[in-house]
């Protein structure tokens, strides 16, 4: 297991990354970052089920592990998601954590991950990206 660490200043408050993080149409924009018109679907309260998909239906599904509005959110990552089928997966502590810290002049982002090696060259090259999409989302946000 690959332990990553990513982090960002952003000019905005952590309420309004919050938003971008996890809103529907912010969500779908950020993420493009990683694979065009991914979305999730489930609720992201603490303890439930959230489905990550992209458009063939084919993604990840975790269990939300915390969610502290504003603060933090942390995913446990259970299993792969096939043509709408879930597959569990033994990855043990395969985690994403989303940590927001206020400072005097906006806010520091952190995105925490615990991931099997085979994964760690998609986040590496992928997450850099991911987080300046959601710099200019937050800072350019009416």
């Amino acid at each position: 297991m690959e332990t990553l660490s990513y982090e960002i200043e952003i000019e905005a408050a952590p309420e309004r990354i919050w938003g971008v993080l996890w809103g529907d149409i912010t969500y779908r924009q950020w993420t493009t970052a990683f694979t065009e018109g991914s979305f999730y679907e489930g609720t992201l309260e603490e303890g439930s089920i959230v489905k990550f998909f992209d458009p063939q239906n084919n993604g990840m599904y975790s269990r939300v592990e915390k969610n502290e509005p504003g603060k933090e959110m942390k995913f446990l990552h259970l299993g792969e998601i096939y043509d709408g089928v879930e597959a569990p997966q033994e990855w043990g502590e395969a985690t994403e954590a989303y940590i927001l810290e206020e400072t005097e002049t906006g806010t520091t982002l952190t995105c925490e991950i615990q991931t099997p090696v085979e994964f760690k060259d998609f986040f590496e090259e992928n997450f850099p990206k991911a987080l300046g999409i959601i710099k200019n989302l937050s800072e350019n946000q009416l």
